[in-house]
Order: C-alpha cells, then structure tokens, then sequence
C-alpha cells in the first residue's frame, strides 16, 4: 500500500491566531420528531455553542441511505421536522448555518476523493459498524454506502475545515478516523504556500479536528433503557402535556419500592434521573428526601417530574408551533444555510482541487512545461 509522507502539521486550534471564530460541525439523521434523549444529549448544547463557535448544524438525510435505502419516501418530510426542532430548541439561522446534507454536492465530492486514499481496513475496524451490523438484523447492511459512512463523516466534518467536533464517549472513534484521514490527505497533497499573501499560508489544506467531549446526562426512556424512537420508549420534544404526563406516569421506578411504603432511592430510578435533568435544587431535594423515607409515592413522584419537565417544553413547544405552522419558511431557512454551506464548502474544494492538481481553472495550463506535453490515459 502507497504510504504518505508525513510532515509535522498543526492541529486546528491555530485558527484563532486569526481572530476568527473556530468552526465546529455537527449533525442528525432525519427520522422525524426529535425526543428528550436528542435534545440532552445533544441540541441543549449546539444552542450554548452557537454564540461561541463559527457552527455548521446539519441534516444528514445521505447517512440515513446507509441503512434505510430501501424506503426514502418519509426522508425529506423528516429534515423538515428536525429543523422545526432545531428552531423550537433555540438554534438561530442568525448565529449558526443549518442545512440539509444533499443540498451541498461537495460533500460527495470530497467523499469520493478521501475514498480513493482511505485503507479499508480503517473502515472495518470502527467500533459502531460491526455493533451495528450485528443489531439491526431486519435490514441488509453488506453495502458499501454502509461500509463507507464513517468516510462520509469524516468529508463533512472535513469539508467545512472543522476545529471541534461535539460528541460523547461513544463517538470519539469517528473523530480518531477523520483526524488520520486529513493526516494522510495532507501528507500526500500538500498544500502550496504563497509568499505575497497578508498572512502565511499553512502548508496543509485540511486541520485535524478535535473532539469537544460535551456532559450528556443520563437520560433513560420510559422503560429504563436508553431512549430511542425504535424502543417506543421516548417523549417528543412536541408531545403535547397531557401526553408527556402519560408517560411519565407509566415509567419505570425504583424496583425496590414494591409497596407504598418502601424506601426508593432516586440514583437508581430512572424518574430520578428525568429530575436531575431538569428540576430544580430544591425540587430535587424534596424527591431525595420524600423517596429516601417513602414521605412521597412514585406518582407523586412524577408530577413534580413532569410539572419540571414541561417549564422546558413549553416554550420550546410555542416556538414549534409557529414554525409548524408554516413550513415554508421552515424550508426557506433550510435553503438560505444550504446556499452559506455551499459556498463554505466551495472555498475548502477550491484547495483541495489546488492541491490534488485537479483544478477546474484552465489558466494551469500555461505553466505546463511547453517542451512536454503529458498525455492523458482513457479512461
């Protein structure tokens, strides 16, 4: 196998020598409404992030391909979702850039052009392909779009030039791969410096990306495992309150206290969990102590849980529903972020076409050498 050769690069945080914002990239799947378990583990923090970072949010309706080809009929329908609840949870197309993958060709661009350096073998050995081949057994997963996606996530990562990348433990993996992608890329496409410029020219085209660990709070769905839409275990950011009551009231508790009268303890029931979450210190004190000495009952329990949980909701309830209500604009908003990633995403192809000799520019040709002329294999 070609090696590249290796040079010592930067990593990404060099960016703020230049006064600029650094950028951090991130994005969901289109299945449809989004649940608590998104918003805690990922949203409530993009929103903190937006004023700090230069963000790209996206929609990655080419990930959902990798495992839901065979049926795209509810895929566009579901990006439209996803942004009414970007917007409802705080994100504004003002101070971040949100946007639906396909909307922007570079990405698969990029994809196809890290494809031809990529080691098979890196794709093989990330930890969620063979997790996921072995747990979703209803859908045939031996595709090379499957295979291949940790690639599509390291270009998108890759093609906005990304410093950090927000993510829990379990996703520190894909960062690992895209930071020896653009390492490799760079080894064997460096980039050439210009001496006329305002500011030197780093010498590579791609940063190496850094993972942003971000807190995620254990948040179980309503029987105890993790919340996921797959389960029916989960609570819609959209539930309306009677619903979202409804379901706090059938989750699971403490298994200990069977009767009224048993102690519980709040560490080990997942309604403790919803209420480290989002109730108040002294909310949360009264459940310590109301559990601790069965001064309180489960149900009772769960109506401080839910009247906590909806002082979130509701205001991110009112914001959806403006939106819902008119997903034009919803769209619109989606298309104006398209059009700033396209043209971010263009920069970044710009050098990558420089520095790969691949340039759409037909001025290259003057400064071939007049004495040869190469010739071009058919294809």
């Amino acid at each position: 196998m070609d090696q590249a050769p290796t040079h010592n690069l930067p990593d990404s945080s060099q960016r703020t020598g230049s006064g600029q914002k650094q950028r951090i990239l991130s994005g969901m799947r289109p299945t449809g409404k989004l649940h608590l378990g998104n918003y805690v583990g990922a949203l409530a923090n993009w929103v903190k992030l937006q004023d700090k970072y230069h963000c790209f949010f996206f929609i990655a309706d080419w990930h959902a391909l990798t495992s839901d080809y065979a049926d795209t009929s509810e895929i566009k329908q579901s990006c439209v979702e996803v942004m009414t609840d970007y917007l409802a949870a705080g994100l504004d197309p003002q101070r971040c850039t949100m946007f639906i993958q396909s909307h922007v060709p570079q990405h698969a661009e990029l994809h196809l052009l890290l494809s031809m350096i990529t080691p098979l073998g890196w794709l093989e050995r990330v930890p969620t392909y063979k997790e996921q081949q072995q747990n979703i057994r209803d859908k045939d997963l031996n595709t090379y779009g499957f295979l291949g996606y940790p690639l599509l996530q390291s270009a998108d990562i890759m093609l906005y030039q990304a410093d950090f990348v927000p993510v829990g433990e379990d996703q520190v993996p894909h960062i690992e791969i895209t930071r020896e992608i653009a390492r490799r890329f760079n080894g064997f496409y460096p980039r050439d410096a210009t001496a006329n410029e305002p500011e030197p020219r780093r010498a590579y085209v791609f940063p190496e990306p850094q993972a942003l660990l971000t807190p995620s709070p254990k948040l179980p769905g309503t029987d105890g495992r993790k919340m996921s839409k797959s389960y029916g275990n989960s609570i819609l950011l959209s539930d309306p309150e009677p619903v979202v009551r409804q379901k706090l009231k059938t989750m699971v508790t403490d298994p200990a206290r069977v009767r009224r009268t048993d102690p519980g303890n709040p560490d080990v029931c997942p309604v403790g969990d919803v209420h480290k979450i989002f109730s108040s210190d002294e909310t949360l004190e009264k459940v310590y102590a109301g559990c601790r000495s069965a001064g309180i009952g489960c149900i009772e329990c769960k109506i401080w849980a839910a009247d906590s949980l909806m002082r979130v909701l509701n205001p991110i309830q009112e914001r959806r529903d403006a939106y819902e209500k008119n997903p034009h604009k919803v769209w619109e908003l989606l298309e104006n972020g398209a059009g700033r990633a396209r043209a971010a995403a263009e920069t970044t192809m710009q050098e990558v076409r420089v520095a790969m000799k691949m340039t759409k520019d037909s001025r290259v040709l003057g400064h071939q050498s007049s004495a040869k002329v190469q010739k071009v294999d058919a294809l």
